[in-house]
């Protein structure tokens, strides 16, 4: 690394010792926390993450909240079985221009204000809910609901902002996973908030009702956001570290999305995140009718009984970033991406299994939790590699993937669940389910070709004389080095070479902390 960036990182050491007073658990050369302490609300770290997470999972839970309501509203409106698909197809591709969108404007504006400019902007299309009349007006008011899953942008940057690369997966995984669980969570709630509110009004009204809630919290939760939320690690937002020159700009916008869509490696984390958080979004949109029609359950116990898949949430998630970052200790990059591989292709297995038991309502309960963990797994294992494709684009390449989620749900959907075709309408849910898993099992074979040249691939080594300064330097051109634009670049750099595995160690050895905290602060920790 050039004396130039060694001097920036040296004259950065004050902030980061300021940072180290506000996070006592220790942070890195770049000021990020090395741990999760998830029981705590520090700032501006932990608060970040609880911020991030919370706001994630009201946009799950209103977005598959008509999802849980669907056997009274398509009662109501009079909705077939196509018109559900397809409707459950426009909420999910609500947010794959979102997210791509998202990812520039993080990149620009920082995750507090994309978050609480998410939970605004689509607050009125969950109040529009209680207007519907029928499935043109339904399956629209979904698409722009399902515009606010672009908050897994948000949730992603601002974790990834936030926590060190040794440990990004777990946050990642942490913050995302909760979220996520929202798309449970709804599924067992939003029939307790209908059959409260059916004591007092009909049900034709009862369920329009429901959707005050969710909206509600919305807005709660984006004032929330803007209230205690903090962009950076310094404990600045956007605006103040771009006045006082401490973030640097990253230049015109274009070169950046260039940067972050012109990566193959994007691309192909974004096909395969679609047959994971792809899947679990289809489930998600399906389970309780599943549940409901193939063993004639009541409204209540369906809406539980598929809250499983989506409450498993709660840690399947988050050990799958968790179990990326250990492998990524031993074997590094190449142990991340084998990782991956191995979990989502036994998700696949086991959504093929979940048709095949559907003969028996505890046996598809049983699979289902076993289908759920994989799947969930695979979607934390996805975001401990994204980080690691761009740095100048980190915010775009987080975009095009999470959008590559929903492109994967959307055509997932129109093929098994909701065509019009013959063929399609006599096919049963449990057929579906094989399908899907056959296909997830076939479209994670790419990531076979991903490969990064200091660190290699599933099945090759690194390329000889390739190092971390050199891929991340690519992108920024000779002018914008000049300027001292790509400083933050060769920061992040560094502590990648943990990514090295066993390989090397003494290139892990040196991006240990340059920053330490005080002893009496660790002795009394905020």
């Amino acid at each position: 690394m050039d004396k130039s960036i060694a001097k920036s990182s040296s004259a950065n050491l004050d902030g980061d010792a300021s940072a180290a007073k506000m996070f006592p658990y220790g942070i890195d050369s770049e000021g990020k926390a090395k741990s999760v302490p998830i029981w705590r609300f520090t700032q501006p770290h932990m608060a970040a993450f609880h911020l991030s997470w919370i706001s994630f999972f009201m946009s799950f839970v209103a977005t598959f909240a008509p999802a849980a309501l669907v056997p009274v509203i398509r009662d109501d409106l009079f909705l077939t079985k196509p018109q559900l698909g397809n409707a459950g197809v426009a909420a999910v591709c609500g947010a794959i221009g979102a997210r791509i969108f998202m990812g520039t404007f993080v990149d620009t504006v920082g995750p507090r204000y994309g978050s609480a400019a998410a939970l605004l902007v689509t607050a009125p299309a969950v109040f529009c809910m209680s207007l519907v009349t029928d499935f043109s007006t339904f399956a629209v008011t979904r698409f722009f609901i399902g515009c606010s899953l672009c908050m897994f942008v948000c949730c992603q940057f601002w974790c990834g902002s936030m926590f060190n690369v040794r440990i990004v997966g777990t946050a990642n995984a942490i913050a995302a996973g909760w979220g996520n669980m929202g798309g449970g969570a709804c599924l067992f709630i939003m029939p307790l908030i209908y059959d409260g509110i059916r004591k007092h009004v009909p049900g034709f009204q009862a369920w329009r009702w429901a959707f005050f809630v969710p909206g509600g919290i919305y807005i709660l939760s984006a004032f929330g956001t803007l209230m205690f939320g903090i962009d950076h690690p310094s404990g600045k937002d956007y605006r103040d570290l771009k006045k006082d020159g401490t973030l640097k700009a990253k230049g015109a916008l274009w070169p950046v999305i260039k940067c972050g869509l012109g990566n193959y490696r994007g691309w192909i984390l974004a096909l395969t995140y679609g047959y994971s958080f792809g899947v679990e979004l289809t489930v998600d949109n399906v389970i309780t009718e599943y549940f409901y029609d193939q063993f004639g359950l009541n409204l209540k116990v369906a809406g539980a009984l598929g809250a499983i898949f989506g409450l498993m949430n709660l840690f399947s998630r988050a050990t799958g970033g968790m179990l990326s970052d250990l492998v990524a200790k031993y074997w590094g990059m190449r142990g991340r991406l084998w990782a991956l591989w191995i979990i989502q292709t036994l998700g696949g297995i086991f959504c093929v299994i979940l048709g095949k038991v559907n003969h028996s309502l505890s046996g598809t309960i049983v699979v289902l939790i076993i289908f759920s963990i994989f799947c969930q797994q695979a979607c934390g294992a996805h975001f401990g590699i994204t980080p690691f494709v761009s740095r100048r684009a980190y915010g775009v390449v987080s975009g095009l993937v999470g959008a590559g989620g929903n492109v994967g749900a959307a055509i997932t959907q129109a093929i098994w669940f909701a065509g019009t075709a013959s063929w399609q309408q006599k096919l049963e849910k449990k057929d579906s389910f094989v399908y899907m898993g056959i296909q997830t099992i076939g479209l994670t074979l790419p990531l076979f070709l991903i490969n990064f040249p200091m660190w290699g691939s599933m099945l090759t080594g690194p390329r000889e004389g390739a190092q971390e300064e050199d891929y991340y330097l690519r992108e920024w051109s000779a002018e914008e080095v000049a300027e001292g634009l790509h400083q933050g670049s060769m920061r992040f750099a560094m502590e990648s070479k943990s990514q090295r595995g066993y390989r090397d160690r003494s290139a892990v050895a040196a991006t240990s902390d340059t920053v330490q905290e005080p002893p009496a602060v660790q002795a009394t920790p905020s």
